[in-house]
């Protein structure tokens, strides 16, 4: 079957919530589920293209799956073109901002339909984007919140049995002693080799941040991640230049707009975008066209199997941030080996529903 004669022919969404399997508690709140909009887009040649849409809270949970099946009516009918679909749904909520839950929406809708062409080739989504599958430094993100020295400590340990070499822990507590207590606890029980991530949240004020950080300079962190609210790019620069510990930004960028003003900017030493809210596949590979000019590293946020596809074929690719919220629900969850995440060998994103754990974990 050619992949260019794909025609939509319905999108199918449900929503699940899935426990945690390590509730996060964190400098900007809480979340102990998963929230999630899995989407199924059919095609009439028998092709299905399939996503998740990671929803934060479930109050959301709800007006996302809405959302995206009332778009199945303006999609109907139309190519499996990813570019023209982004085009197409760019129009339809330009009055009202393709941002928040109508941009996840179109590029949950984006992905599916990548996956279906994909599938529809034969290969996986990174060779069809024009590279190879190929493993991808990944580090443990599913713990670490705000939980304590002592318990960080002993969880950070737990968070490695998987063959991880690298740890993000959450910071963002009363004060500065306290962080640098939790940094050195979990330093002390993980040893120097393994690298540690940071990640404030965006709970702090600019001159908060740069004073904690500062404290921090000494303790070999990797980076700092958000320490100021996400589009606070200017403060993000200030703080930059007053540090010596990298700064990372970029999980909540609404496209490559918001992307182009924090690098403009000279925000952050690290870029991250968020598969999602970059703007699926067809943003990503956007996001990865403004990077490699300038050499600046790219690491995923969240979706850690169609990240690893999309690192595959990302020449500034960084790190891959692994989570494993979605993996009850799926079929086949990616595995970790030797420090390392790859892609599915298969047609598609790898993405497939294990559909008694759907049925389970129906919302």
């Amino acid at each position: 079957m050619a992949f260019e004669a794909l025609t939509i022919n319905a999108l199918r969404v449900r929503a699940v919530n899935v426990p945690m399997s390590l509730p996060l508690v964190t400098g900007g709140g809480s979340v102990s589920t998963a929230p999630l909009a899995l989407i199924d887009l059919q095609t009439t040649e028998g092709v299905s293209g399939s996503a998740y849409v990671f929803c934060y809270t479930s109050v959301a949970l709800e007006p996302m799956v809405e959302l995206i099946e009332n778009l199945s009516r303006v999609l109907q009918g139309k190519r499996v073109a990813p570019l023209a679909i982004e085009e197409q749904l760019g129009k339809a909520f330009r009055l009202i901002g393709l941002q928040g839950l109508t941009a996840m929406a179109a590029a949950g809708v984006d992905m599916a339909a990548w996956d279906a062409l994909s599938k529809a080739a034969g290969v996986p989504l990174a060779r069809l984007l024009g590279g190879e599958p190929q493993p991808i430094q990944a580090y443990n993100s599913k713990g670490l919140g705000i939980i304590g020295p002592k318990a960080a400590g002993e969880e950070a340990e737990r968070l490695l049995a998987d063959g991880f070499r690298a740890l993000k822990v959450r910071l963002g507590y009363a004060n500065a002693d306290a962080d640098l207590e939790v940094v050195r606890t979990v330093r002390s029980a993980v040893g120097d080799d393994i690298a540690l991530m940071s990640d404030y949240n965006q709970c702090l004020s600019t001159t908060e941040a740069q004073q904690r950080i500062a404290r921090l300079d000494e303790e070999h962190l990797h980076w700092v991640e958000e320490p100021v609210r996400f589009d606070d790019y200017g403060g993000c620069a200030r703080i930059r230049v007053k540090v010596r510990t990298p700064i990372q930004i970029g999980e909540n960028c609404w496209g490559t707009h918001d992307m182009a003003k924090a690098l403009e900017t000279g925000a952050s030493d690290y870029f991250m975008p968020d598969a999602i809210k970059i703007g699926g596949v067809s943003g990503w590979m956007r996001a990865s066209a403004l990077a490699e000019p300038i050499g600046m590293p790219i690491s995923s946020h969240l979706y850690p199997e169609i990240s690893a596809h999309l690192l595959s074929v990302t020449p500034t690719r960084h790190w891959l941030e692994y989570v494993d919220w979605a993996n009850p629900i799926l079929r086949h969850p990616v595995a970790v080996e030797d420090g390392c995440i790859a892609p599915l060998d298969a047609p598609g994103n790898g993405i497939a529903w294990n559909e008694e754990a759907v049925s389970r974990f129906a919302a």
